[in-house]
C-alpha cells in the first residue's frame, strides 16, 4: 500500500468514485488505497524522496488495476452512446477511436502491479503543478512532447519524467502521468483482486 510506505503521498483514487472518465465508480475499486508491487513501491519511495528535495510532493491516482476494472473500461468504450464525460475527458476525440489511439486497451500494464499514475504538487503551497492537461485526458495535449502545451507546462512534465527515469520507471508516451517499472517482477501476469 502506497500510504503505508510513503505516508506523505497524496492519494486521489478517482476510480473508486465517479470523478473519472466513466463517470461512475469502476469495478474492482472498493477502497481509497493504491497498491503496487514491492519493487515498484520501493522505486516510488525513491522518487518521492528525490522530489521532496526539489520542493515537490506526489499525488498518486492509480497503481495496481484489477483486470475486472480494465474489462469495465472496455465495456464503457464500446458503448458509443455513453458520452457523459466527453466534454471533460475526450472533447476532441471520437469515442469509437479510443482503442485505436491507445487510450483504452483490453489489457493494461496496471494489472501487473508495477505501473503508477501520478502528478506533482508544490510542497510550499499545496497547489498542483500545471502539467497542461488533466489526468486521463484523452488527446494529443497529454502526450509527452506535445506542442499543444506551454514551455512551462512542458518543463513541469520534464521534472517528473527525469526523476521517474532516474528511479527505473519508463514513460508511456501518450500519457504524461503514466509510468511502468522497467524491471517489473510480473511482466506476464494480469492480476484481478480488488483494490481495498
Amino acid at each position: 500500500y502506497v500510504h503505508e510506505r510513503i505516508p506523505r503521498a497524496v492519494l486521489d483514487v478517482r476510480y473508486a468514485y465517479d470523478d473519472n472518465f466513466l463517470g461512475t465508480p469502476v469495478d474492482g475499486y472498493a477502497g481509497h488505497v493504491v497498491i503496487l508491487t514491492h519493487e515498484a513501491l520501493e522505486a516510488l519511495a525513491g522518487v518521492e524522496s528525490a522530489l521532496r528535495k526539489l520542493g515537490y510532493g506526489i499525488i498518486v491516482f492509480d497503481g495496481f488495476r484489477p483486470q475486472r476494472a480494465v474489462d469495465h473500461f472496455v465495456r464503457w468504450a464500446r458503448d458509443i452512446g455513453d458520452t457523459l464525460t466527453k466534454r471533460k475527458y475526450y472533447p476532441d476525440v471520437d469515442k469509437a477511436r479510443l482503442f485505436e489511439l491507445g487510450y483504452i486497451a483490453r489489457n493494461s500494464s496496471h494489472s501487473r502491479g508495477s505501473t503508477v499514475d501520478l502528478t506533482l504538487y508544490f510542497l510550499e503551497t499545496g497547489d498542483k503543478v500545471d502539467m497542461g492537461s488533466g489526468f486521463d485526458f484523452f488527446g494529443p495535449a497529454s502526450h509527452h512532447g506535445s506542442p499543444l502545451i506551454s514551455p512551462q507546462q512542458a518543463a513541469n512534465r520534464m521534472i517528473l519524467r527525469r526523476v521517474m527515469l532516474d528511479h527505473g520507471f519508463v514513460p508511456y508516451e501518450n500519457e504524461w502521468w503514466h509510468y511502468t517499472l522497467r524491471n517489473e517482477p510480473f511482466p506476464d501476469t494480469y492480476f484481478n483482486f480488488e483494490v481495498k
